[in-house]
Order: structure tokens, then C-alpha cells, then sequence
């Protein structure tokens, strides 16, 4: 069988590695997998641009910028009138060619915003680095990935965070919190919410699964972007990055497991509809 994947391109033409990181995995997936996967590009906010409902796997892009104050854009309403018809296709008993989506860091606060599963807010701080994330009881449940451990690691870069979970709403329309920020007990500050399984066919992470060890390394260490960094967020921060991509139980471990896993689950999914 043929896998089309469209990925909605947020970054709205800021520079970055997520479009890099999202391309070479799905390169990377159809060599080890032998299959015929092909993917599309959109610019979804620079260019307004939106797929049609013919593609198999929608892959949305982080983003810079306020995830809030584009409510109403001629972009954001696109987007969602895709998300829209992605779910009335989903919903449908009579359609067996089901479109799974998946969502990282602006547009899975967005989603989070359209579902009113928590509060949107911006941080106190940017949050930069590779960090632990905590899986909820719900993960042990959950049949897309695999692993132990309570806890991995994942590349973060934010501003805005999605935090003040509304259980009732998750119940509402049948989401599931699998994810939670690193507990900072000397930080009197809400954990925000990390990974969500929106309903069957839809996952979204606040994190970067995408984040590739090697080319960030060699991203961050062009003289140019050092010192962006350094200036940003400080030398120290700086080392423990570099220091953390060395550590292939880290980053790499989140870039081989989240997207790919689910993708085999969406594929899997194809074949038994």
C-alpha cells in the first residue's frame, strides 16, 4: 500500500530544525520499512496553505509566536476547518480510509485551545533544553509505544504552555493525558501537560520528538548559533545541551520512539480497517 503524509508546516518561515527533523524521519521510516511514503509540504501560516482530506497522515509542525492571538486568522481558521473535516471523515462509520494526526508543540497547544482541555497561558520564562518528561498512569495503557521507564527524555522550546488539565472535559470527549512536565519541587509553579491522545486517531506532544542528537549538535555548534544560545539562555545551559545530545539513551531514544511508533500504529491501523 501507498502512505501519503502531509506535514503543515507552522513555523511561518522562522528558521528552525523542527522541518528537518520531521523529514528526515519519515525518510528515515520508509528506507527501514520499505514503503511507499511520499509527503507534502504546506505553509499553513506564511502561505495559507492547507491539504486537502486525500493524505493518510497529518503531521503538524511546532511554530514561534503566541498560540493564542492567532484565534480568528485566516490561517488558524483553515486549519481547523481542515481539523474539522479530518474528524467528520473519522466519525463516519461508513468511511474506512480513517486520517490520523499528529500534533507537536504550537499545534498541540492549539488543539488543546479547540478542545478546551486546559488553560493556554504563557510561561513565566522560555523553556529551552533537553528535559525529563514524566508519563501519567494512563501511558502503561497506552498501545502506540512501548518502554518502561517512568520517565524519558525530550528536546523543549517554548514560550506558552498548556497547563490546568480540565478532567471533565478530557472525559467529555474521550482524551487521555499520558504526559506531565518534570516535577520542580522547589518551584512553586503548575506542571503543564506534555503528551495527549486527543481520540483514536489524533496524539499530540508539547515536547519536539522530532529533535534529531546529531544535527542539533552540529546546529548548535556553528559559532553563530552559540552565541544566539549563550545570549539567550547561558553558557551553562549551553554545555548541559551539548553535553545531553552525547547520551544516546536521551534524545535519540524519544526521536526513534514517538514519531516512528506512531506511524507503524496509524499504518497498522490502515491495514486491518
Amino acid at each position: 500500500m501507498s502512505i501519503k503524509v502531509a506535514i503543515l508546516d507552522l513555523y511561518d518561515g522562522y528558521p528552525n530544525q523542527g522541518m528537518r527533523g520531521i523529514q528526515e524521519i519519515l525518510n528515515r521510516f520508509r528506507t527501514a520499512n520499505a514503503v511507499d511514503l511520499t509527503y507534502e509540504i504546506f505553509d499553513v501560516r506564511g502561505k495559507n496553505e492547507v491539504p486537502d482530506t486525500s493524505f493518510d497522515i497529518y503531521i503538524s509542525s511546532g511554530g514561534p509566536g503566541s498560540p493564542v492571538e492567532s484565534e480568528g486568522s485566516a490561517w488558524e481558521n483553515n486549519y481547523f476547518d481542515l481539523v474539522d473535516k479530518l474528524e467528520a471523515i473519522n466519525n463516519n462509520p461508513e468511511r474506512t480510509d480513517k486520517k490520523y494526526g499528529f500534533f507537536i508543540c504550537h499545534s498541540f497547544q492549539l488543539m488543546c485551545r479547540k478542545y478546551k482541555l486546559g488553560k493556554v497561558a504563557k510561561r513565566r520564562s522560555t523553556s529551552y533544553g533537553i528535559f525529563p518528561v514524566h508519563k501519567t498512569a494512563a501511558w502503561d495503557n497506552e498501545e502506540i509505544f512501548s518502554g518502561a521507564d517512568e520517565t524519558f527524555f525530550a528536546m523543549d522550546s517554548r514560550d506558552w504552555q498548556v497547563i490546568q488539565p480540565d478532567e471533565e472535559q478530557f472525559e467529555r470527549i474521550g482524551a487521555t493525558l499520558l504526559a506531565i512536565e518534570k516535577e520542580r519541587a522547589h518551584v512553586d509553579l503548575e506542571r503543564c501537560m506534555m503528551a495527549i491522545r486527543f481520540n483514536q486517531y489524533f496524539f499530540g506532544t508539547q515536547f519536539h520528538p522530532e529533535a534529531d542528537p546529531i544535527g542539533m549538535k552540529k546546529y548548535l555548534l556553528e559559532e553563530e548559533n552559540k552565541e544566539k544560545v549563550i545570549a539567550a539562555h547561558g553558557e551553562e545551559k549551553y554545555y548541559e545541551i551539548l553535553h545531553l545530545l552525547d547520551d544516546p539513551s536521551k534524545l535519540e531514544l524519544t526521536r526513534k520512539e514517538i514519531i516512528p511508533s506512531f506511524i507503524h500504529y496509524a499504518i497498522n491501523s490502515m491495514l486491518v480497517a
